[in-house]
């Protein structure tokens, strides 16, 4: 996402010019390129001048520090003010009730659904709540059988009533089903439509008056651009929601809507959808999202997504194999495991400061370890405990069971032999101390 945007912002600040303070004269072309990527973002007109506005507002005549050059300063500057114009902070949900009640809105085909079932597991991980998903899209064809599909996934109750088309009888009802089986959050997908309609939106202000609920959320596709705004604002006026979630962030948006639809509504958005996945649902903190528009990644997330899959009992198991040079295929194939339970290995590596990019015109999908878990997959359980015995004959067998060929075979092997050999070096202070004794003395020392 952003990757066109951070591009063209990167190469505006280049054209600043001037020494030891910004002027008007040295940041207007700047300003005006800083302008036309955010235009040319689908960003709304009204918020792309009073940003540059508000940028050469506070940069104008600000001394410029030895260390830093004016275009470092004005990066910092319009760094800040990104930031504030998506909100400032992350804003959490509300889950005040008992069970708490969270209602979604938005049109069809912005990924409602989806995100249900998202926010029913991120909800029972990282809030210990017991979510029941209520399927009240009553209209479009296999709605409530999607909803239960990934109820199932995921191991969350999903409460349905295929033969009832009264979505209002159907949100009574679950509220109560919800207090009699202890759910203490109940998230409640609703029909969209292809375009607002009046209709529409009296169904979802009604299940507003029945179900009262903690939070509204309204859902909209991000490679929609401005039409999102629009849409947003639409559904703003009428049921005056609390927060937005921004989905297919993943996808080939201009980042227009996250930009504007903040200013438009002056609502927060609370989460945004990076994937696919279950797990690929992130909230959304307007600093980070700044540091990744400006090419800054975002390591913070990063390590909070490494965090989320981090089991120290299993750590210390793996550091003694390190040390005792036992890390084997099986450990191999359980970090990859973890890796893939991440997110996007696109998006994950975007968030590394300066590979984003690196990575405009990379194919990176998900596939990368495709080859890989193969090869491991075609080795026997003792072969995969015991690499030492993999002979000639052996590795023609696994390449013929994988499907791939010897030579890639032989360097899975050998980076694995590598890997494993420094693995145990880092985790080993007696082998990194021996390591550096015998490192040529650098000049001075």
């Amino acid at each position: 996402m952003f990757e066109n945007l951070t591009e063209r912002l990167e190469r505006s600040f280049k054209l600043i010019r001037g020494q030891g303070r910004i002027t008007e004269i040295n940041i207007a072309e700047t300003l005006k390129e800083v302008r036309r990527a955010l235009l040319d973002a689908d960003v709304n007109y009204k918020v792309a001048k009073e940003f540059t506005d508000m940028v050469k507002q506070k940069a104008l005549g600000q001394n410029v520090l030895t260390a830093v050059s004016p275009g470092q300063m004005l990066v910092k500057i319009v760094h800040d003010e990104l930031a504030a114009l998506m909100g400032g902070q992350a804003t959490d949900i509300r889950l005040k009730g008992n069970p708490a009640v969270i209602l979604m809105a938005g049109l069809q085909g912005s990924g409602k659904t989806t995100f249900t079932a998202k926010l029913g597991l991120y909800l029972r991980s990282k809030k210990g709540r017991n979510p029941l998903l209520v399927a009240c899209d009553v209209y479009r064809p296999a709605a409530i059988q999607q909803l239960q599909t990934l109820g199932d996934q995921l191991n969350l109750r999903v409460y349905a009533e295929p033969d009832n088309k009264n979505p209002l009888s159907i949100a009574r009802n679950a509220l109560q089903f919800a207090r009699q089986h202890g759910h203490t959050a109940v998230l409640v997908d609703t029909a969209g439509r292809l375009a607002v309609d009046q209709e529409m939106m009296d169904e979802i202000a009604a299940l507003k008056e029945v179900l009262v609920p903690d939070e509204i959320l309204f859902v909209v596709d991000a490679m929609t651009g401005q039409d999102a705004v629009n849409t947003a604002k639409a559904f703003h006026d009428r049921l005056n929601y609390d927060g937005i979630v921004l989905t297919k962030m993943d996808g080939d948006t201009r980042g227009g809507a996250a930009l504007s639809i903040r200013a438009v509504v002056s609502k927060p958005v609370k989460f945004i959808g990076t994937g696919e996945k279950p797990e690929a649902l992130e909230v959304f903190h307007p600093d980070r999202m700044a540091d990744r528009i400006l090419g800054m990644g975002d390591i913070v997330s990063l390590v909070e997504k490494a965090q989320e899959q981090y089991d120290e009992e299993e750590a210390r198991r793996l550091q003694k194999k390190i040390i005792q040079n036992k890390f084997d295929f099986e450990d191999f194939l359980k970090q990859i495991h973890q890796i893939k339970k991440m997110g996007s290995m696109k998006n994950l590596m975007s968030m590394i400061p300066g590979m984003g990019k690196m990575l405009k015109d990379l194919d990176l999908n998900d596939d990368i370890f495709k080859n890989v878990e193969a090869i491991i997959r075609s080795m026997t359980p003792e072969e995969r405990r015991n690499p030492q015995i993999l002979n000639g004959s052996r590795r023609q067998r696994i390449a013929r069971g994988s499907g791939t060929s010897l030579q890639e075979v032989n360097r899975l092997i050998r980076q694995f032999e590598d890997m494993r050999k420094m693995m145990r070096m880092v985790s080993d202070p007696g082998q990194m101390a021996k390591l550096m004794r015998h490192m040529p003395k650098m000049p001075g020392r």
